[in-house]
């Protein structure tokens, strides 16, 4: 086993390699960009590190990881669209630097891509890869929808927050390890084991995210801080500051998550208050840790040695204390 930043070196020396450099220009070059703009690269360390923890060198699992960044990067260009969103890891996103129709079709092209890195496998494994990867696609698709159906509902309950955010953000961590699995050709049982490790540490990282977006730095963060206020998502924070709050403090934060302003930052700074005040904060990181808990739950399961336990906890225990 290696430690997270080689896994990372691994990646990047590979992502590096691929010929991207296309034409048209105006398809590919946006595809080199949003892939150039750097990140933790955690799923594909993830399909990296599940390969090795099931005995297979990470080499082979490099495909298999390119894929999952590729449609990573695919949904986080189109999401900044849906979102407006002017800014992505701290740099100018895809719609805003070329335009709107670009940014639609680059995102398209780069699903296609990203199916296309499976053709690299024997016939078996590729029919693992490619149904799981159908099956994770269609349920960030599904998780895209209920976050934008979530922004006009006034009655969105915490169980459907959190079968939104599985299904947006956890589905897709859980499926980059799986693969790891699938390519090292494991059992099914400890597969599933890996994807269950994967989905609960998923989702205490969209937590995390969650909290990020409103309490992170601006400087390390990458995206604007504030960003799902101004978008008057209703997140685990707004759900638990409604559940905790007053009568009179839960209307007038529901009111608030009505607004539509120019200038955000007062709109932004009585959130956070409300937030703090009312213990949604708190419940918000009890919520990362116990989600983190579970997923070290599912690892004592696992067949593997004890050293590869040891390193996917590790992971878990620095994506919790993450401040970008």
């Amino acid at each position: 086993m290696h430690d997270i930043s080689q896994y990372q070196d691994f990646f990047i020396d590979y992502l590096k390699k691929q010929n991207i450099h296309k034409e048209p220009v105006n398809l590919y070059e946006p595809i080199e960009y949003i892939l150039g703009l750097g990140g933790k690269r955690i799923r594909p360390v993830l399909t990296l590190m599940a390969a090795e923890v099931f005995n297979t060198d990470y080499s082979v699992a490099l495909p298999a990881a390119m894929a999952v960044e590729v449609f990573h990067n695919f949904s986080l260009v189109h999401d900044d669209i849906m979102d407006d969103a002017p800014l992505r890891r701290g740099q100018v996103t895809v719609h805003e630097k070329w335009n709107l129709n670009t940014g639609i079709l680059s995102g398209d092209a780069m699903l296609i891509l990203a199916y296309q890195y499976f053709e690299q496998y024997e016939p078996n494994v590729f029919r693992n890869l490619a149904k799981l990867f159908s099956k994770t696609a269609l349920e960030v698709c599904e998780g895209q929808q209920w976050d934008v159906d979530f922004e006009t509902r006034k009655d969105v309950t915490i169980p459907e927050y959190l079968k939104m955010i599985e299904y947006k953000t956890a589905v897709l961590v859980a499926a980059a390890m799986k693969m790891g699995a699938i390519v090292a050709k494991t059992s099914e049982n400890e597969a599933d084991l890996i994807y269950d490790f994967g989905l609960n540490l998923g989702l205490a990282f969209q937590l995390q995210d969650d909290y990020l977006d409103a309490f992170g730095d601006p400087e390390t963060f990458g995206k604007q801080v504030g960003g799902d206020i101004i978008e008057n998502k209703k997140t685990y924070l707004y759900l638990k500051a409604l559940e905790f709050s007053s009568k009179e403090k839960a209307s007038e934060l529901e009111q608030l998550f009505t607004l539509q302003l120019e200038d955000n930052t007062e709109k932004i700074e009585t959130a956070k208050a409300i937030f703090n005040a009312s213990g949604a904060s708190k419940a918000t990181q009890d919520a990362i840790e116990m989600y983190t808990l579970k997923a070290f739950e599912t690892l004592e399961k696992m067949e593997i040695n004890a050293e590869k336990k040891d390193v996917l906890r590790t992971f878990g225990e620095n994506l919790m204390g993450r401040k970008v």
